[in-house]
């Protein structure tokens, strides 16, 4: 089980970013509005990790998008090479890796685009692509043997 208690934050992922939640739309924020990234002093922001940071309730960090998704990348440790491929090309920073080794997914942002599936160069690939429900240890029990080169 890849349980890595990485979301140190109460407030990771408190918020949904869809319609119906009286929340207001790129197009209703006042011109000219300041959202600032994090709450209090932020000098120092660039030497902490992601996680020990305190973010504002404006920061995509605090609000997640996981409603928005229908399939999920499943992770599987055992096939990854720790490439970083997944890491550079994912658009939602959702790849959590530390000292270059892969160490999981963030569900909270990730939206299920396939990016990261799609750049994975191992055979079977580390990372493939699961119905949204499907449990974790399921997908990992399905996952394909190693494909032999053809000659």
């Amino acid at each position: 089980m890849q349980d890595l208690k990485l979301k140190a934050n109460d407030n990771r992922g408190m918020s949904q970013l869809e319609a119906g939640f009286d929340l207001l739309g790129w197009d209703e924020v006042t011109q000219g509005s300041v959202l600032p990234s994090f709450d209090g002093d932020a000098s120092d922001i660039v030497n902490k990790k992601a996680e020990e940071r305190t973010y504002s309730g404006f920061n995509s960090y605090t609000a997640t998008v996981a409603s928005w998704r229908v399939n999920k990348p499943v992770f599987n440790i055992d096939v990854c090479i720790d490439c970083q491929n997944c890491w550079v090309w994912c658009p939602d920073s959702s790849i959590l890796s530390r000292d270059k080794q892969m160490l999981g997914i963030d569900y909270d942002h990730c939206k299920g685009c396939e990016v990261c599936v799609e750049v994975c160069p191992t055979n079977p690939k580390s990372l493939l692509m699961f119905n949204e429900h499907t449990d974790l240890e399921v997908a990992l029990s399905e996952w394909p043997e190693k494909k032999k080169k053809e000659k």
